[in-house]
């Protein structure tokens, strides 16, 4: 399957965690203070860590780097070099002259690229038998994914799981099973859904999958603020969790809402009790339903502050005396038919129809009395052929004299 931003295969394609460079173009002053920190993507991204550059090479973005590894070496991609690297360290915290990062070697080399293309297929093949290995000994846990280093001397196994597990005798099965050293690392729900990836309910691709990196817990309280039903199956992402972007406009209901008042879910009227139903933060009104009715009553926040001021005071007042809701499209105008060239009226319809169909019915009669004037024509033409007696006699006397 072809990647949806390039002409390439997904296998050889960096565009599902690609990073727009915006500072490639800008000449640095002085290269010795220009960044040697590049960030390298694994496994089509779902994995980005930051390795030093010591090399007096330049790595653009997609070049293939022979990294540092355990007891050997890895292979990755460049995601982002340059200046914006800067920027990504001081985002998440990260110290550009950290002693422990690790560094580059080198720039891939045909070799290289073809040992982690071997040990990288042999990845579906590791993560479908480790699984059936951890059926088998009955551990409540999903391997999400398998990540074989380039040289094939280790393994990182992902793992999702809701209690802690025991798999002390899984690794050693695993060690002798594949010959690797191996790293178990236990990753949430929604971090398994970033590195699966996919097309959510919006029409794009996943945001966990794309540009977002840190999950924030998500409520049914998000939902509630912004009038939405409370439905698990339309509020539920590809993870099985709340969706994530539930919480981009919640920061803005919330501000809106602090202009409505407060315990103010019920209203005492002379009726009953009149139920709030939603809030609209966009007109500002607040919408009621009585009891025993089934309609819906729009209220200002001024008549609701009222109303509640005067139910504090012990009185109920007779109504809600909902306002009139005003579209903001302005009414359409009638266009009035007066003296308009080319007016057609039904009286000038009917007139047309009633003289089609005499024309009709005459053209029904003519051809009902066609075969009487044909009879009539060939007669005369048989006369014609066909002298009378009297005239035939006179002419054979004529020859007899």
């Amino acid at each position: 399957m072809g990647c949806s931003g390039c002409s390439t295969s997904n296998e050889g394609c960096n565009h599902r965690f690609n990073v727009y460079d915006w500072l490639s173009n800008i000449p640095i002053a002085d290269a010795e203070s220009s960044c040697k920190v590049i960030e390298v993507s694994f496994k089509q991204g779902s994995r980005k860590e930051f390795y030093r550059n010591e090399t007096s090479q330049y790595f653009e973005q997609g070049d293939y780097v022979t990294l540092e590894g355990v007891n050997g070496f890895d292979v990755g991609r460049v995601s982002l070099s340059g200046e914006l690297v800067r920027l990504q360290l001081k985002k998440k915290g990260v110290k550009e002259n950290n002693p422990e990062m690790k560094k580059v070697l080198r720039k891939s080399t045909e070799r290289d690229i073809e040992t982690y293309k071997i040990n990288k297929d042999r990845e579906p093949f590791v993560q479908a038998k480790s699984r059936e290995l951890a059926i088998h000994y009955k551990l409540q846990m999903k391997i999400s994914e398998v990540e074989i280093q380039a040289d094939g001397k280790k393994a990182t196994f992902f793992y999702t799981a809701d209690d802690r597990v025991d798999f002390r005798e899984l690794i050693k099965q695993y060690a002798s099973e594949f010959k690797l050293k191996v790293e178990m690392r236990q990753i949430g729900i929604r971090q398994e859904a970033a590195k699966v990836g996919g097309i959510g309910s919006c029409g794009r691709e996943l945001c966990c999958s794309t540009w977002m990196h840190e999950f924030k817990s998500v409520s049914t309280a998000a939902a509630r603020y912004q009038n939405l039903s409370i439905n698990q199956t339309k509020l539920s992402g590809q993870c099985g969790r709340l969706k994530c972007c539930l919480n981009f406009e919640l920061d803005t209901y919330l501000d809106a809402l602090q202009h409505f008042p407060e315990n103010a879910e019920t209203l005492e009227i002379t009726k009953g009790r009149a139920f709030l139903i939603k809030k609209d933060i966009f007109k500002n009104l607040m919408w009621y339903m009585p009891e025993g009715s089934n309609k819906h009553y729009p209220l200002t926040i001024d008549r609701v502050k009222e109303i509640k001021r005067l139910n504090e005071k012990g009185i109920k007042p007779e109504s809600l005396e909902a306002i009139e809701i005003v579209s903001s499209k302005p009414k359409e105008i009638e266009p009035q038919w007066v003296d308009v060239v080319g007016q057609i009226s039904l009286k000038s319809l009917d007139k047309a129809e009633h003289r089609k169909r005499n024309q009709q019915r005459n053209n029904n009669q003519q051809q009902q009395n066609k075969p009487t004037n044909d009879a009539h024509e060939n007669a005369g033409k048989n006369r014609k052929h066909h002298p009378p007696s009297s005239y035939r006699g006179n002419n054979n006397q004529r020859n007899k004299n």
